[in-house]
């Protein structure tokens, strides 16, 4: 299972939200290149990232911060919020995006999902966000009739082979992820899964490593990081052993601060 650290971006600043709410903000850093470079000096080989100001408006507006963000770290990059057309695809791989997630545009849009995967392949994620079994869209701030499990059935078929999942009510909770569901879409899709939301301690992740048929393929963790209720360094160190894959090396495993810019 793949570790993904989460960087949220608004007004160019480094920010988390409890629920998808924007009135419940904080921000951690003025200085996202910082953040994730300690990410990756941690041992993260991937970063997921999420354009908040693009998410909420549906118009891009960091793609700048990304390419900083890659040329700095050298991170693989998960980039969604705002993207709604097949140039939003192309700028955000200009910017150095190794897979780019569509959320709000691929509810209900069946032919441009096809197209996206026809033209951009498995770079092609789609993210589905979901309060009570049923979809959200347009930043979780509209929600729709559409259960969680038809939608991911359906988005499938279409070709494209990753998803994000999110549960709303347990994001910036640190309560424990959507056990639940996570299992429900490894147990029924042929595809990689990829879980977000609630993530708060070693406990939460082996947990998740352990699920039936088999584990996520990767974990977004956001808040847990930034509170300091996860140590990054210890979670790599347990996801890897899970997976028999040999750890990066370890020089402590101290909780870091990454609301400090520490470049």
């Amino acid at each position: 299972m793949e570790l993904l650290p989460a960087i949220d971006l608004r007004d160019g600043k480094c920010v988390r939200l409890e629920q998808g709410d924007a009135t419940r903000q904080t921000v951690y850093s003025d200085d996202p290149c910082a953040v994730a470079r300690q990410f990756a000096a941690a041992g993260a080989t991937w970063l997921h990232i999420v354009d908040l100001d693009g998410a909420f408006s549906g118009t891009r507006r960091h793609t700048q911060v990304v390419r900083a963000i890659v040329d700095a770290t050298g991170l693989q990059v998960e980039l969604g919020g705002g993207i709604r057309t097949l140039d939003d695809i192309a700028a955000c791989r200009a910017a150095g995006a190794r897979r780019v997630v569509l959320g709000t545009s691929a509810h209900g849009q069946p032919a441009f999902v096809r197209a996206a995967v026809q033209q951009f392949g498995d770079a092609i994620a789609v993210g589905i966000d979901a309060r009570d079994g049923l979809v959200a869209v347009r930043g979780w701030t509209a929600p729709t009739q559409t259960p969680v499990l038809d939608f991911a059935r359906a988005i499938v078929a279409l070709g494209v082979v990753t998803l994000v999942y999110t549960d709303i009510a347990t994001d910036g909770m640190l309560a424990g992820p959507d056990f639940a569901t996570v299992q429900a879409l490894l147990a029924t899709l042929d595809a990689t899964i990829i879980a977000s939301g609630g993530v708060a301690s070693l406990e939460h992740l082996d947990a998740l490593t352990r699920l039936t048929p088999r584990a996520p393929d990767g974990c977004i963790i956001g808040k847990a990081l930034y509170h300091g209720a996860l140590d990054l360094r210890a979670a790599l160190a347990l996801t890897r052993a899970r997976a028999n894959r040999p750890t990066a090396p370890s020089l402590e495993t101290t909780t870091h601060d990454v609301s400090k810019n520490v470049c």
